[in-house]
């Protein structure tokens, strides 16, 4: 390390001690110094190697009004597996009003934009510096020139209720500077039964959390996963609660869920850029409450599974609210896609409630793993009793907004989705354009969606009406395209796939909430897809060539031209 650096490290150290002396109680940052340092009685060794990286794209600092400023460190974070590019976080801790400034380092400001953009702060800019207000705690972007992959993410937390010094033997104390396992090579750190794990501000774990078999576990702190195989794993277990640590481009999952119950998430955040890097997976877990998190990750950011590996018995009543989602790959929301084929009725998903969603990105070229808002029901699974309220969807690069699909997936499933039954869509507002036609796609008339309900729904400023056909007003609902039909089972249909049919879209009428109406014939036509995946256009009813395969299982017709 040159003097210069060592100065620095120290400067902030002195900033560090002097805040919390007089400033915590209102306002503190997070420095993520990289001095080693022993933490009493931690269960892990401290290594010297390896500084964290710093981003010197942006400069910020963070004060009481007319107060002193206060600089934070500026972290660099991985984003974006399609094209790795390194972005920045900084965090702070709030419980007054405060003023933040950011300077942009390197080039001019030609444009700035502070998502989510709902809460509309507004910025004073002079030169390459922005300053703005924050009233409350808030998780924000802040991007420059249009430019999401060199953003600045900035976390401001609200205060610890609940810190700690050092460690005892209901505590597990992790202090300022790096801290690795002496698990080695397995990198992890088992959690046992009522313990406390503390992650103090400036604090580093190099290593996945382990927590199985266990109850009344707590993960507290301001402190920071870095790169773990997986950042933190609940198996088994109940009554946990993680709260305010962040997970930096972990190699998997950076929380995991198998067969627990009682799992609380708040104040969480994390980035990831590699394949299989979900934020939040949960398989087979009931009584789950997840709020206040930020999730910017390379594969679904939140997905709800049944049975797979070792976990089964289904999900219900997971709660999902005030949460920013940003999927660089896949979905921002998943759900239904694992579940136990061998089981006679199949698992049951149901209770999930999702509100308060802001929907900074999604991305993904592979029409099979599209949608903001996704239920891909695969292995018998039944999904039903799911609620989406108050999303907000800014302009993504590629996607869907909806998509409700039962499928048989070989690469993942054993056999066909269940049921999707008694799904709301409410207060939905989505800004863009170039979205993919929306998907509610059924397998057969066995396997069918039913009884789904969209209220208050928004593209572009225009309400959504209706989801029938109007050639002469289609513009307001160009991304809502699509609707599924289940087979008509009369003989001619069903035996002679030559020959014209009809196919009855499921569903309620009620014109005012755009529910699909009851028994509505459509003629054969426009799309039809086999069981085998294989695809023939058809023109008034009649097919251009016959479907190769067992015979259809999906009948797609598009309601609105545009």
């Amino acid at each position: 390390m040159v003097l210069k650096d060592i100065l620095y490290v120290c400067k902030k150290i002195i900033q560090t001690v002097r805040y919390y002396e007089s400033h915590y109680k209102k306002i503190s940052f997070c420095s993520l110094h990289s001095i080693p340092h022993r933490a009493s009685g931690s269960t892990c060794r401290l290594s010297a190697k390896g500084q964290l990286p710093h981003n010197d794209d942006y400069t910020v600092r963070v004060r009481e009004p007319n107060g002193e400023w206060l600089d934070l460190f500026e972290y660099k974070v991985d984003v974006d597996m399609d094209h790795v590019q390194q972005a920045s976080m900084a965090q702070f801790d709030m419980s007054g009003p405060v003023e933040v400034m950011v300077r942009k380092n390197n080039g001019s400001i030609n444009d700035v934009c502070i998502r989510p953009r709902r809460h509309q702060i507004a910025y004073t800019q002079n030169g390459n510096v922005i300053t703005f207000m924050l009233k409350e705690p808030q998780y924000l972007s802040i991007e420059f020139n249009g430019d999401r992959l060199h953003n600045l993410h900035l976390f401001a937390n609200p205060t610890e209720k609940e810190t700690y010094t050092e460690s005892n033997d209901s505590v597990m104390y992790f202090g300022p500077g790096i801290h690795r396992p002496d698990d080695l090579p397995n990198n992890q750190i088992r959690i046992p039964s009522n313990t406390t794990v503390y992650l103090a501000p400036g604090a580093v774990v190099q290593a996945k959390l382990l927590i199985d078999k266990s109850e009344n576990v707590r993960i507290l702190g301001r402190g920071i996963l870095d790169h773990p195989i997986r950042g933190i794993e609940v198996t088994d277990s109940k009554n946990i609660l993680i709260d305010g640590i962040t997970v930096i481009n972990p190699d998997h999952y950076s929380i995991f869920g198998g067969g627990s119950t009682g799992l609380v998430i708040k104040n969480f955040k994390t980035f990831s850029c590699k394949g299989w890097s979900d934020g939040i997976d949960l398989m087979c877990c009931r009584n789950v409450d997840i709020s206040n998190v930020f999730l910017r990750n390379s594969d679904d950011c939140i997905a709800l599974y049944n049975h797979r590996w070792n976990w089964w018995g289904g999900s219900s009543d997971i709660t999902i609210k005030n949460a920013v989602l940003w999927a660089d790959i896949a979905h921002p929301i998943n759900m239904g896609g694992h579940g136990d084929p061998e089981s006679t009725e199949g698992e049951i998903l149901e209770n999930v409630h999702v509100s308060y969603i802001d929907i900074l990105e999604h991305d993904e070229d592979d029409r099979n793993y599209q949608g903001c808002m996704s239920i891909d029901c695969g292995d018998k699974n039944i999904v039903r009793h799911v609620t989406f309220d108050h999303i907000w969807v800014d302009d993504f690069q590629e996607g869907r907004l909806f998509n409700l699909h039962i499928l048989f997936n070989p690469k993942y499933n054993k056999a066909p989705g269940g049921r999707i039954e008694d799904i709301t869509f409410s207060h939905i507002n989505y800004n863009g354009v170039g979205a993919n036609p929306s998907v509610i796609c059924g397998y057969d008339e066995e396997h069918a969606i039913k009884n789904i309900r969209f209220k208050n729904v928004t593209i572009n400023k225009k309400r959504l009406s209706s989801l029938i056909h109007r050639r002469n007003n289609h513009t307001a609902y160009r991304h809502f395209c699509h609707t599924a039909l289940r087979r008509n089972t009369s003989t001619q249909a069903k035996t002679d796939k030559n020959k014209t049919g009809h196919y009855h879209a499921t569903g309620q009428d009620n014109r005012m909430d755009a529910r699909l109406p009851p028994g509505h014939v459509y003629p054969l036509g426009t799309l039809f897809w086999s069981r085998t995946g294989r695809m023939a256009y058809g023109k008034s009813g009649h097919f251009t060539r016959k479907i190769q395969g067992t015979g259809l299982s999906t009948v797609r017709r598009p309601l609105f031209y545009g």
